[in-house]
């Protein structure tokens, strides 16, 4: 997913100085047709520009263009953006700030841009230490790569301090700044009104049993569905009355797979035939038609788009994350004992006090927003930073 573009074309000059910064963040561009919902990093990059856009010493903000599709071809990709596309081209003349997020860029590229006075920012938003060890024990295709480009920092997410810290100071020899996770219902309560006019994303009380999902992708061993298929078994071997059924989602790749087969089968809600396999789809055309609560288990990846769409919706969401502020229904990191105990709390409780929860889910999801005070002041004093060297010369 590398950006390259033709260094000979590009004339010396040393960047004008600027009360206020551009700002430009990389997005990668398949061939075909693209869904803001098929890969978190893309919302990332759209709740960034949203902020960007909204701060005042920000003078202009882009998308920075990778990859080898055509942003005409990508359909509604774009319908929403809160920015418009540019090159490389143009961003080596254009930008003073480079944010490499979604597709990475040449390290020939990114020496000229700096040698020209910009300053580049790798933003990490992925459990990179576990994916890329993963992609080099068994041959796969790679995803983060340390090919020397010069970053000025590293921004990454709480979620990712203990695994990828080290990993990333380290392996780019670049200070490494934690930033505040972003998110705003916007993107969620856009598509909702495209796909479903007029229906909204809300929890329904009163159904006697409920219908569980697991929303794990199955990609990588962040975010699988293995413990929560356990603890969904365990709940019903203690009450059988309480799941109606359990699907598990993004898991057809795992159905042709022997020992997931075993695994599986195992399980009383499999046996019972109360258990379906399904692909991957939106939360939108899951929870209400499909599915009644969440049952999530991820292993050092505490922040995710899941929790604060299941907050935000209000649908109780079970889950082992530190970092969701009390909000949910929380259980001890790998014990599907303790996670089976927390759905039924929850189904024991969440129709009585859904209004406080909903309540207490959008307090936190506050915090969040791209468009809060305190996320645009502290992302532009954090661009601004970038600069300290000049302005102290």
């Amino acid at each position: 997913m590398n950006l390259a573009m033709n260094m000979s074309t590009q004339p010396p000059f040393r960047r004008e100085k600027r009360d206020r910064i551009r700002v430009g963040v990389t997005l990668y561009f398949r061939e075909g047709q693209q869904s803001l919902w098929e890969n978190g990093i893309f919302q990332n990059c759209f709740f960034l520009l949203l902020l960007l856009k909204n701060s005042p010493l920000v003078e202009g903000c882009f998308i920075v263009r990778g990859g080898p599709g055509d942003p005409a071809e990508a359909g509604n990709f774009l319908a929403d953006a809160p920015a418009p596309v540019i090159d490389l081209a143009t961003a080596m003349n254009e930008l003073d700030v480079l944010i490499e997020l979604s597709a990475q860029l040449d390290p020939d590229w990114g020496r000229q841009f700096v040698a020209r006075g910009g300053r580049i920012v790798g933003m990490r938003v992925a459990n990179d230490f576990v994916i890329d060890s993963e992609r080099m024990a068994y041959g796969l295709d790679p995803a983060l790569l340390m090919a020397g480009v010069p970053y000025h920092e590293i921004w990454t997410l709480p979620a990712f301090e203990r695994t990828c810290v080290g990993y990333y100071k380290t392996g780019f020899r670049a200070p490494v700044r934690i930033m505040q996770h972003l998110w705003s219902p916007a993107v969620l309560e856009r598509a909702l009104a495209v796909a479903h006019p007029g229906k909204i994303f809300e929890y329904e009380p009163g159904r006697k049993r409920w219908r569980c999902a697991v929303l794990e992708p199955n990609v990588c061993s962040v975010k699988t569905c293995h413990l929560p298929m356990l603890a969904c078994d365990v709940a019903h071997r203690r009450n059988p009355s309480v799941i109606e059924i359990l699907r598990v989602f993004g898991s057809l790749a795992f159905k042709e797979h022997r020992d997931f087969v075993a695994y599986a089968r195992s399980l009383d809600l499999v046996k019972q035939g109360l258990a379906t396999f399904e692909g991957r789809y939106p939360i939108f055309e899951i929870m209400g038609p499909f599915a009644d609560a969440i049952v999530s288990h991820h292993w050092e990846n505490a922040q995710n788009y899941l929790y604060y769409e299941a907050l935000y919706g209000g649908y109780p969401l079970i889950h082992n994350s530190h970092l969701l502020e009390g909000c949910g229904y929380s259980y001890r990191n790998f014990d599907p004992e303790d996670a089976a105990s927390a759905l039924l709390q929850a189904f024991a409780g969440h129709d009585r006090h859904f209004d406080d929860y909903r309540r207490q889910g959008r307090a936190f999801l506050s915090k969040l927003d791209p468009l809060s005070e305190a996320n645009i002041t502290s992302y532009g004093q954090t661009l601004l930073d970038l600069f300290a060297e000049d302005k102290a010369s």
